[in-house]
């Protein structure tokens, strides 16, 4: 196992002694097919016992692997005849969001989302996925031309957050996202949003305004990410993992808050495992929610939009709580 996380190591140890014994018996010409036989059935049980038990820590470092499809993995993967479009008319060209027109499952879309880095060079080209006010303004630019033209958006989400340097702030970065969150709400036209990696903060929810919210099995979506809970709470950033459970920002919690209306399953062990296979589940389940969403007018997609916003959230009132006392 190439590339493996920390919980994943009893694993890819396992892996390595199942390779070492097919190796060794081909040089040696001695039958292990028996042992080797028994090690498989271990490494099976072993898999289904760690994959179907992941924390809320576990899952957050699955969502940021390295080897994680992007946004122009899947727009690659899913769309025809895609045109990158750049630049916010204003300033400049934030790498760390693309976006463009293109063709999903034959209709023409409007797509955008984060964009993290490859490699050291393309991360640090790409802010490792944290964008300037000029990225919100670039996707906020495409977003209304496809309100104009009346094309549905799709947008995919990965980041840790807005980049929260003194050059964002003076280029208005929290306006940049106000914005984005004020048009969103307002757009005839359906807009689906996918989030595949880490949606952190106002950054993610910038382009996650939605008709539908999806997540992948293990994304992780949040207010803030652990570590920074952890810093504020604790001032201590190694309890990540602890105040990762008790913020609630996986898929499964999320579904179950109703704050996202579908968890699209991933390739056992994570989606880098196999893009090909990850790339259909998405276009299985955008393709369906799309479906539902286009023969509904403007006026509808957009009342829609806004009780769905607004029925998110769990309370308890006071009295209800000293009655209870």
């Amino acid at each position: 196992m190439a590339n493996e996380l920390p919980f994943e190591r009893p694993l890819a140890e396992l892996k390595g002694k199942i390779d070492e014994l097919r190796k060794f018996g081909a040089e040696k010409k001695i039958d292990f097919t028996d042992e080797i036989a028994k090690l498989e059935e271990r490494y099976v049980v072993l898999e289904e016992e760690l994959y179907s038990s992941l924390t809320a820590g576990q899952k957050m470092q699955i969502a940021r692997h390295a080897g994680r499809p992007t946004t122009l993995d899947f727009i690659n993967a899913l769309c025809t005849d895609f045109i990158e479009l750049h630049g916010d008319r204003m300033y400049a060209d934030d790498l760390a969001i693309v976006g463009g027109i293109a063709k999903f499952n034959g209709i023409p879309v409007t797509v955008v989302g984060h964009q993290k880095g490859k490699d050291t060079k393309d991360n640090i080209a790409r802010n490792f996925g944290s964008p300037h006010p000029e990225g919100f303004r670039k996707a906020l630019r495409l977003m209304e031309q496809a309100n104009k033209f009346g094309r549905p958006i799709i947008t995919f989400l990965d980041t840790k957050g807005a980049f929260p340097g003194g050059t964002a702030e003076e280029r208005g970065v929290g306006e940049s996202i106000a914005r984005s969150l004020f048009a969103m709400s307002t757009f005839k036209v359906p807009v689906v949003v996918v989030v595949i990696g880490e949606g952190g903060s106002g950054g993610a929810l910038a382009l996650g305004v939605g008709n539908r919210v999806l997540m992948l099995e293990h994304a992780v979506y949040s207010v803030l990410s652990p570590e920074g809970a952890a810093s504020i709470l604790y001032k201590d950033a190694s309890k990540a993992a602890e105040l990762a459970e008790v913020m609630k920002i996986t898929a499964q919690d999320l579904l179950r808050l109703e704050a996202i209306d579908e968890i699209i399953p991933e390739p056992r062990g994570g989606a880098h495992r196999n893009l090909e296979q990850q790339a259909e589940a998405v276009r299985e389940v955008v393709g369906r929610h799309l479906k539902e969403l286009l023969p509904l007018d403007g006026d509808k997609l957009m009342e829609e939009r806004y009780a769905k916003f607004r029925k998110i959230g769990k309370f308890t009132q006071w009295q209800e709580v000293a009655e209870l006392v």
